[in-house]
């Protein structure tokens, strides 16, 4: 599934590109239009799921007392209504002749009429823009390319499908992309380890909102297993870029999720006086910005509890922003708020007022848990990043429970890098045994039996033996205990603990690594190195002669041809 939704990302860009080499627009502009017909066809989708349940209750009381006009049951049962005119389907169906870009524009304008609150959201006008000799010939091909989009809403398809458009359309400008995408498998896993039932989530940095549709999955499935209680959860977003504010809200539209997204730029803006007031923060933000104005930021309350990082002297510039938004994520948590964000690796050591603001930060209580994530796990940047998780409502306040998943992956391609569900699963539990959650572990091995006695071919019986097996190596009694080169818990005191490693928050300090037993003893491995250097002496000699030999030929080439 994976391979096929890269292979579809990358045929789908191809066609889209189309459009800058036929009309000659800028990566700026045509990605507006793309953007829009990918969120017409997912709307499309999630509306045909529920086409012939609205239908049915509509025929039901029609010229009856309860008779309902079919928009407000759509409303009710999908969250908005999609007229005939808005459908994929019909503007699949026209032909080149037909004016398409206003077709387009009438499907806006038919969702507009019955969710008023995307008045302005929508890209309406811009399918004019194209060019008459070119536009009818493009579309049409467009909308037929991407009718092959995977609608599975469940895992965030629309914003995977959205967010790789979006960092193509920045590359394409020569800007540097990244800054928009989250990888699904990174926000799942986040999501496992804070566990979010309901509540008020805060993400300043919110892109397209992938963080809120993986919080209010979880909670939604969560809540199902627990007699199907409606969803209590509402999200607030922060984004500084007015197109990428537009693309969340469809994002919370398609996903029937309640919330705001403001656009503002959260270093000088708190839109939603998020001080104490939040049950989950999630985010990613952007790294190692250095040019945020120290006086803009210096007296907010958010960015004071822990510590504003400065330089000696007298600095205009905050020397590096990355413990603004860590202070943020600390201080926007309410008594039993808990968060997670992605940050660079550089901040689990930086020093400096950064290391006095993390001291602060830790002899609060406030860190439970760090992850230091497998390099290329991003799909458009290549900096190493770790996860910090924070709860208000931590059990010990004066130790840190440490994890080095960078050995854990599946190699999607040749350069990136997922989790796989039974990574995360498996990642997610160690913070569970570490809560001293016994049950949801043996939970775990049974529902990995399960599928193991299920599975049909041999392969699949073994990878789920596998899971088994890595587990309770591990974890052989179901109680969390620490593993060399996986995961150590670290106190604030004693030898070798946080205080001792100038509290550091870098998972490598204190998990170790494994050192593998050659089974050689000294006298063999002075052998067996002295053996490889007369092996790489003689390869030497060889490659010399090789050069003498290539110099030879290539001299004898020159004369036949002079």
């Amino acid at each position: 599934m994976n391979q096929e939704l890269n292979d579809l990302k990358k045929n789908l860009w191809e066609v889209a590109d189309e459009l800058r080499a036929n009309s000659g627009l800028k990566a700026s502009a045509y990605s507006t239009p793309i953007l829009g017909l990918i969120f017409l066809k997912f709307a499309d989708a999630k509306y045909g799921q529920f086409k012939d349940e609205i239908v049915k209750e509509y025929e039901a009381l029609k010229g009856g007392r309860r008779e309902k006009k079919i928009e407000e049951i759509a409303i009710e049962k999908c969250g908005f209504y999609l007229p005939e005119q808005s459908r994929y389907s019909y503007l699949l169906n026209l032909s080149e002749e037909e004016d398409i870009a206003n077709k387009i524009k009438e499907a806006m304008e038919g969702i507009e009429k019955f969710s008023p609150e995307f008045a302005g959201v929508l890209p309406k006008d811009n399918y004019h823009d194209l060019g008459a000799d070119v536009n009818n010939k493009i579309l049409n091909r467009l909308l037929r390319n991407f009718n092959d989009i995977p609608t599975d809403l469940k895992n965030d398809i629309f914003g995977e499908v959205y967010e790789y458009f979006l960092g193509n359309f920045a590359l394409a400008e020569g800007q540097g992309g990244g800054e928009f995408y989250t990888p699904r498998t990174v926000v799942r896993y986040m999501v496992e380890v804070l566990q979010p039932s309901e509540g008020k989530v805060l993400d300043p940095a919110c892109g397209s909102g992938g963080m809120f549709v993986q919080t209010a999955h979880y909670a939604q499935a969560h809540k199902e297993k627990n007699g199907g209680q409606p969803l209590n959860l509402r999200a607030y977003g922060v984004e500084r870029t007015g197109e990428t504010v537009k693309l969340a809200k469809m994002n919370l539209f398609l996903n029937n999720i309640r919330g705001e997204i403001t656009e503002a730029n959260s270093y000088y803006t708190d839109p939603y006086d998020s001080y104490g007031n939040f049950d989950y923060v999630l985010a990613n933000p952007p790294f190692n910005v250095d040019n945020v104005e120290l006086d803009l930021v210096k007296d907010q309350k958010r960015f004071n509890k822990y510590g504003v990082p400065q330089t000696k002297g007298k600095k205009s510039k905050v020397p590096n922003a990355n413990y603004l938004w860590i202070n943020q994520f600390a201080t926007a948590l309410n008594k039993t708020g808990k968060a997670a964000l992605v940050m660079a690796n550089s901040a689990s050591d930086a020093g400096h007022s950064e290391k006095e603001i993390r001291k602060a930060l830790i002899e609060d209580g406030i860190v439970s848990q760090m992850v230091a994530l497998p390099s290329n796990m991003f799909s458009t940047v290549t900096l190493p990043a770790t996860l910090w998780f924070f709860d208000k409502q931590k059990k010990k306040e004066d130790e840190i429970l440490f994890i080095d998943a960078r050995t854990i992956f599946t190699q999607v391609d040749r350069t990136l890098r997922k989790f796989s569900d039974e990574q995360i699963k498996n990642l997610a539990i160690i913070n569970r045994l570490y809560e001293e959650d016994s049950e949801s572990f043996y939970a775990l091995i049974k529902d990995y039996e399960g599928n193991r006695d299920i599975a049909t071919s041999e392969k699949d019986k073994k990878y789920f033996q596998k899971q088994i097996d890595w587990l309770l190596e591990r974890f052989p009694d179901g109680k969390y205990q620490d593993v060399i080169g996986l995961c150590k818990v670290a106190t604030l005191d004693g030898e070798a603990g946080i205080i001792e490693q100038d509290y550091s928050l870098n998972p490598g300090r204190y998990v170790g690594v494994v050192i593998e037993d050659d089974g050689m003893t000294a006298e063999q491995f002075k052998q067996n190195l002295s053996s490889l250097n007369d092996e790489f002496k003689q390869l030497n000699e060889e490659v010399k002669e090789l050069e003498v030999q290539i110099q030879k030929n290539l001299s004898s080439l020159v004369i036949e041809y002079e």
